[in-house]
């Protein structure tokens, strides 16, 4: 069978399209109105095979240029990895993994989640599986709500809030360059999840299921306290999981983060030695 290796091609709407087809059947995810949005940038490099007219196997690479406490980082991060369910067991996986690891072998360091299913696959590349640490903390208050929802769900909504996120910081040591992959999630899954307190100028990303709040970024123009944006959400919030290290956590309590059928893997030593102080990248940072 004659294949070709194939990368950033984002602009090809054919590529694009088999691009899109093969990410429908594996995981059900269209990133065509990501694309569209103009959110899938040159940060977010796919790595095909192209065979038969239709693209078999890929491994997608996000570029994630961060600060960790004050030190510039330069990682890289695996995602959407996938083949067609005719074409496994090829090695074409593998051929991608090899490009990539050699294409990046300058950068700090890599990363990825994978399926538990496959945790054998990762270490024959020099992976090793890493764990992850957030925090958490109860909430008890008795106060009004001092939140209101932006609803994330025209053009509109999503350029005026990245203007409005350009004078803010995230409240985290580990602050990503990642704009990008955070507007995949609030243009699509978490459209009803980006709130503004009432009398500052400060952006939560969070959402709500029951008692419990998941806090995935606080981005203010001052220091905040997790805690007191917590009790802002009103007093049906008994619990608060932060999806993202927040700066001020000396209130919190840290605890070791697993997540069903995925392990987090790591490549490089400079990601190694960084690890206790990321703990955990943001969720809205995972591909």
């Amino acid at each position: 069978m004659k294949y070709e290796i194939i990368s950033n091609y984002s602009r090809d709407d054919k590529l694009r399209h088999l691009f899109n087809e093969l990410s429908v059947n594996t995981f059900g995810l269209d990133f065509e109105n990501w694309y569209q949005s103009g959110y899938w940038n040159e940060k977010y490099i796919p790595y095909s095979v192209l065979a038969d007219e239709k693209i078999i196997s890929n491994v997608s690479v996000n570029i994630i240029d961060c600060t960790v406490n004050g030190k510039q980082r330069h990682y890289i991060q695996l995602g959407t990895i996938m083949t067609d369910e005719n074409y496994r067991n090829q090695g074409f996986s593998r051929i991608l993994m090899e490009k990539i690891i050699s294409d990046y072998s300058d950068r700090d360091g890599i990363f990825l989640y994978a399926n538990d299913s496959v945790v054998d696959f990762y270490p024959k590349f020099g992976f090793r599986k890493a764990d992850e640490f957030r925090f958490r903390s109860s909430v008890n208050t008795d106060l009004p709500a001092g939140v209101k929802m932006i609803p994330m769900n025209t053009a509109e909504d999503f350029n005026a809030f990245i203007n409005a996120k350009r004078s803010l910081v995230s409240r985290s040591p580990v602050i990503t360059d990642t704009d990008d992959l955070m507007m995949f999630y609030l243009t699509q899954f978490m459209q009803e999840s980006v709130y503004k307190l009432n009398d500052r100028n400060c952006y939560v990303i969070a959402e709500k299921d029951d008692d419990l709040l998941t806090v995935y970024d606080i981005l203010s123009d001052k220091p905040i306290d997790p805690s007191e944006i917590c009790s802002l959400f009103g007093s049906e919030i008994k619990k608060a999981e932060f999806a993202f290290i927040p700066e001020n956590n000396s209130s919190l309590e840290k605890y070791q983060y697993t997540e069903e059928d995925t392990t987090f893997f790591v490549l490089g030593d400079t990601l190694i030695d960084d690890l206790p102080e990321i703990l955990s990248f943001p969720a809205l940072v995972h591909a």
